[in-house]
């Protein structure tokens, strides 16, 4: 390596985490689209805005069990004075009556049926009294009810035309729930993202090999596989790359041209062995930057070859699971067109003094409780960038600004989500 090389593997220049989140936007483009079952959708990205094909609900639906009445008959009624009109007929859910409520009629309805025509609000089942009388069944009601009681109108929820959905939309159960009632059988999503996944580093045993001394077993990739999926991407673990350039060059090369990114690990520091450094700075690629302001993970690296982007993260445990959560996620959600590609943020207050003093930014991995309504954040006891353990434990990621002194217990910081419902 020449004296140049040397120089510009020492010298790297930090961007901030926001600065380099946005270069990396500018290379995000929605992945191909597909039509699957909506039973197969869950968990997918739709690919399209869905409006409602006809009002919900489509017609006046009874809320409850009771009777469907002409409001204007019970304006007289009392305990001492009970109004009593003739059943005529019986609805229940799934039918429709062809008869229409005139005045001195009611209707028997059950919950979620029809309302005939004619009638203005449903009785309640429990405050009325029946008899038959002359071969007739009657109804007795002893209060009043007004126009509109218990009846569920035309189009409460959604008119035709409404918006249900917006293209990059998750689809949940709830989701699902909305299509099914509208009759969407199919629907069009985003294909998951192609995700290659490898480490580097002579160091690496595979997972289901024997300890060896001066050797770690390969965790990071499939930590970083788990990652995809839930960021909704699709893993394709590959063989890990030793310490040679060249072989490390014609693998990346090979992903790119069959995967939607690639995500290595380890091998970015500026060591001697460390090729991934190396290889972003060569004109195989195009580097977009090799250092970030921030802790742990300030060697988080971001290249681009012919649209396609290659993240070569930190080896360390931690440092490798935030340049993730902070670039590959919000990119792999992009190709998805996911309206919210980033985590999101809340504010907290520090449970404890964070004594660490850096120029950079500190992400620490950390818990959430909510005492006395209020949100607390609690440093995981050991946050070093090779510490892998309490990554498991950590539901968000502390933000602590550059500080010369410790951070004080009480201080409000920004905290960056990793878990759903915490």
């Amino acid at each position: 390596m020449n004296a140049s090389d040397q120089h510009h593997k020492f010298h790297r220049k930090a961007l901030q985490v926001a600065d380099a989140q946005r270069l990396i936007a500018n290379y995000i483009k929605p992945g191909t689209i597909e039509l699957i079952k909506l039973q197969d959708s869950h968990g997918r990205y739709l690919a399209e805005d869905v409006s409602a094909p006809h009002p919900f609900p489509r017609f006046r639906r009874s809320g409850m069990d009771g009777y469907a009445v002409k409001s204007a008959d019970t304006v007289d009624c009392s305990s001492s004075h009970m109004v009593w009109l003739e059943v005529i007929d019986e609805v229940p859910c799934g039918s429709v009556s062809h008869k229409s409520i005139i005045s001195g009629t009611a209707a028997r309805i059950m919950t979620g049926a029809a309302v005939p025509d004619g009638a203005d609000a449903v009785v309640m089942l429990e405050v009325v009294e029946v008899r038959s009388e002359g071969g007739k069944d009657l109804v007795g009601l002893k209060r009043p009810i007004e126009d509109g009681k218990n009846v569920t109108p035309i189009g409460l929820e959604l008119q035709e035309g409404d918006s249900i959905l917006r293209k990059g939309s998750r689809i949940d159960a709830g989701e699902i729930s909305v299509l099914a009632t509208f009759g969407v059988h199919q629907v069009k999503v985003y294909a998951k993202p192609r995700i290659a996944i490898f480490s580097t580093g002579s160091e690496l045993l595979a997972i289901d090999a024997p300890l060896e001394p001066g050797k770690i077993r390969n965790s990071n990739t499939y930590m970083v596989a788990s990652q995809v999926i839930k960021a909704g991407g699709e893993p394709f673990i590959l063989e890990a790359v030793m310490d040679d350039l060249e072989l490390a060059r014609i693998k990346v090369e090979k992903a790119l041209e069959e995967y939607d990114a690639v995500v290595t690990s380890g091998g970015v520091s500026v060591g001697d062995y460390d090729i991934m450094g190396d290889l972003v700075r060569s004109e195989n690629v195009d580097m977009l930057y090799n250092k970030i302001a921030m802790r742990p993970g300030s060697v988080t690296t971001a290249a681009v070859k012919n649209g396609k982007l290659l993240f070569a993260l930190s080896g360390n445990p931690g440092a490798c699971f935030v340049g993730f959560e902070l670039f590959v996620r919000p990119s792999i959600q992009g190709m998805m067109e996911s309206p919210e590609p980033y985590l999101k943020e809340w504010t907290a207050i520090l449970d404890q003094d964070y004594t660490k003093v850096n120029g950079f930014t500190r992400y620490v991995r950390g818990r959430i409780e909510v005492r006395e309504g209020l949100v607390y954040a609690v440093p995981a006891a050991i946050d070093e960038s090779s510490v892998m353990v309490t990554i498991k434990d950590s539901e968000c990621l502390i933000v602590i600004p550059p500080a010369k002194q410790t951070t004080p217990a009480g201080t409000k910081v920004k905290i960056v989500l990793l878990k759903e419902n915490v």
